[in-house]
């Protein structure tokens, strides 16, 4: 293209541009509810979403309580599902649902609003307030429509959400563990495998609750290691009873026996002193 046809593409993009943006303007100032209803559902279907929500936000009080008020709450809220504001767009699927309960879309927007927060969901090493919302809302969802279509999806994003926050605290359990805050990991170990029953992570807190109880002990001032090293035999037979064939048996394995002969010979000592007093 010559410098001369460029000039004039971009000339012509320009008019037709500010033609656009002064027709909408003109639209956007009118008094008749009638046009900006019609043209924000063209907007719409034209994929102009920013466009047809500032006319739809501009009508949407007017048509409240008429026939026409579901069907403007409808594009609104899909509006801004379609431009990718998640965090709005899940706010007024259930606004929505919430004023038309049987409405035809009520199924729809009760499971958008689940699945805006699922999209908004964060990293796992990130506040998981969202994760845990989207979970509810999933779950909710499933409960209320038990035979739709749409519950294999809802089970399998409720599963990677649940994994999700299943990581985070193991990987908080384990930052734990790391600085040598062995009662705050023993503790967030054990509160993951109670709160997540049948964590993938749990053969893997189990081994580190292990570690966490025989360092704990090893560190320990002497009145208090023989209660902590039986602490660490126990763990290590948990840990043996629930995954036979672990892969960390062996490592443990030496952690329990180290244990487990500390506490022989302190048996053995305490008896030795036992027959001397008597």
């Amino acid at each position: 293209m010559s410098g001369s046809n460029l000039r004039l593409y971009i000339i012509t993009i320009l008019v037709v541009f500010v033609t656009f943006s002064c027709k909408f303007q003109r639209i956007l100032k009118s008094d008749d509810p009638e046009l900006k209803y019609r043209k924000a559902i063209e907007y719409y279907e034209e994929g102009d979403y920013d466009r047809a929500i500032r006319l739809f936000s501009d009508i949407i009080t007017i048509y409240r309580g008429t026939r026409k008020a579901e069907e403007i709450n409808y594009y609104f809220a899909m509006a801004h599902y379609n431009q990718g504001d998640y965090i709005l767009a899940s706010h007024y699927f259930k606004s929505f649902v919430s004023v038309y309960p049987r409405s035809e879309y009520a199924e729809k927007f009760t499971y958008l609003s689940a699945y805006c927060k699922y999209l908004e969901s964060p990293r796992y090493n990130l506040d998981q307030t969202v994760s845990r919302e989207a979970i509810q809302e999933l779950q909710a969802f499933i409960n209320r429509y038990p035979e739709s279509e749409r519950v294999e999806e809802a089970n399998e994003m409720i599963d990677e959400l649940r994994l999700k926050l299943e990581k985070k605290r193991f990987e908080i359990a384990r930052l734990y563990y790391n600085i040598r805050a062995f009662k705050a990991a023993i503790r967030t170990f054990e509160n993951l495998i109670n709160d997540f029953p049948g964590t993938v992570y749990e053969e893997k807190a189990l081994f580190f609750i292990v570690k966490s109880y025989h360092d704990f002990a090893r560190m320990s001032i002497p009145e208090r290691q023989p209660e902590r090293y039986e602490k660490t035999v126990q763990a290590y037979e948990k840990l043996y009873n629930n995954f036979p064939e672990s892969e960390f048996l062996k490592e443990a394995e030496k952690l329990f026996n180290n244990s487990r002969d500390y506490l022989k010979e302190i048996e053995k000592t305490n008896d030795v002193v036992s027959t001397e007093t008597n």
